[in-house]
């Protein structure tokens, strides 16, 4: 599985056109080849306006094609589509999608589009008004039903013409995600999950706040995996700096535990899947302050009751097809009481973390993680980053699927 993030051995054809867009595929060639694929560019000649042979062959490690010939030596437009795991049209102009609508084949990429067999992605990048043109909204529509065929719809913003609107390529980074997605196995596919994720925060009065340092990466990075692995994801969050995660069904954005708490009970009966990842708070004030509490000489007292345990509640309420998943943080490798809390919290599966390791935990980006599931012995795993970590937690939720 863990292929899937770095995408170790995938074959990826790129086939970039003229538009000054092409820029961003310079970024996106060094995150493929830092994943470990295997890249060959394809350029119409207007492309190489825009961008140098030199430079394209150097970050992909391959000479980069142009024409139909090179040096006397044919370039076999079938052998490059055959060998190819994922073909990215990125950025895809007007002119490039309407000759794919049509069948044309005046140039290399064309060709090689007219022979594969793999996924197609493309991403068209032009000016708003062309791109809001009848004709190319047709055509998109046209590819979209087109077997294979994936859409990345451009972003809005400042375009080269000056005007501000639909049409720009979307970043790198993006695109990135949006080919490890056409790669991945889809296990998940028709699968509802419900997924909670960061911290919460229990307020004292309208400025403090009691919480913890949970950052979200975790559910973030599970949120992701899943959306790659075809589940329609509903995503609770709690307070978090990270980016949201690209594809999720739904994403909530709350900040207590009662918030929390109040949307996952919504969404749950409707799911296949939950997976209980955020760090709820225990306990929370009983009666947050109005205003802003004054500093004093003397201690304050707070009033502290129970959070609801949003697991264990919903765990009570779980269906015989639901399965459900939790963490435990110890603070030191406790099975038995990660076990325990799998048995009261009605868990399929848990996952054990600690506070101990040094790399690992809140706010990092790493962590390592044993996994405890009825009838098996404990699964330790080596320290590893929490993207990782989210492939190697979906790979075992694979083994609770109905038969």
């Amino acid at each position: 599985m863990l292929a899937l993030i770095h995408m170790k051995g995938k074959k990826v054809l790129i086939g970039i056109t003229g538009c000054i867009a092409s820029y961003k595929i310079l970024h996106l060639i060094r995150l493929l080849v830092k994943a470990g694929a295997e890249v060959q560019v394809l350029t119409t000649q207007e492309a190489l306006r825009f961008l140098s042979p030199l430079t394209l062959s150097t970050l992909s490690l391959r000479p980069v094609l142009s024409t139909l010939e090179t040096e006397g030596r044919w370039n076999n437009h079938v052998d490059l589509a055959n060998w190819a795991d994922v073909f990215i049209i990125a950025p895809a102009t007007a002119n490039t999608l309407a000759k794919m609508v049509t069948g044309q084949s005046d140039n290399l990429i064309l060709t090689s589009y007219l022979s594969a067999r793999c996924p197609i992605v493309f991403a068209p990048a032009m000016d708003r008004d062309m791109y809001l043109h009848v004709r190319t909204q047709e055509n998109i529509d046209l590819l979209k039903k087109r077997a294979l065929h994936i859409f990345i719809p451009p972003v809005s913003g400042s375009l080269a013409s000056g005007l501000e609107g639909m049409g720009r390529l979307p970043e790198p980074e993006d695109l990135f995600l949006d080919l490890k997605k056409a790669l991945s196995p889809k296990p998940f596919l028709g699968k509802t999950v419900l997924l909670n994720s960061g911290p919460t925060y229990e307020f004292i009065d309208e400025v403090r706040f009691i919480g913890n340092s949970s950052s979200g990466r975790m559910g973030h990075a599970l949120a992701q995996a899943l959306v790659e692995q075809g589940a329609a994801v509903h995503l609770v969050s709690g307070p978090s700096h990270l980016p949201n995660p690209r594809g999720v069904k739904t994403q909530l954005e709350v900040k207590s535990a009662d918030e929390m708490w109040a949307a996952c009970a919504k969404i749950h009966p409707h799911t296949d899947f939950s997976i209980f990842c955020a760090a709820v708070s225990d306990y929370k004030p009983k009666v947050p302050q109005q205003g802003k509490v004054k500093k004093q000489s003397s201690p304050l007292s707070i009033h502290m009751i129970p959070n609801p345990d949003i697991a264990h509640a919903l765990g009570k309420e779980k269906k015989k097809h639901q399965i459900h998943v939790g963490f435990a943080l110890e603070d030191k490798t406790n099975l038995e009481e990660a076990e325990r809390k799998r048995k009261y919290k009605n868990f399929d599966m848990i996952v054990l973390n600690t506070l101990k390791e040094k790399e690992g935990g809140f706010g990092s980006p790493k962590n390592k993680i044993t996994l405890l599931k009825a009838k098996t012995k404990p699964i330790p795993f080596p320290l590893k980053t929490k993207e990782e970590i989210a492939y190697d937690i979906l790979e075992h939720l694979q083994s609770l699927l109905p038969t």
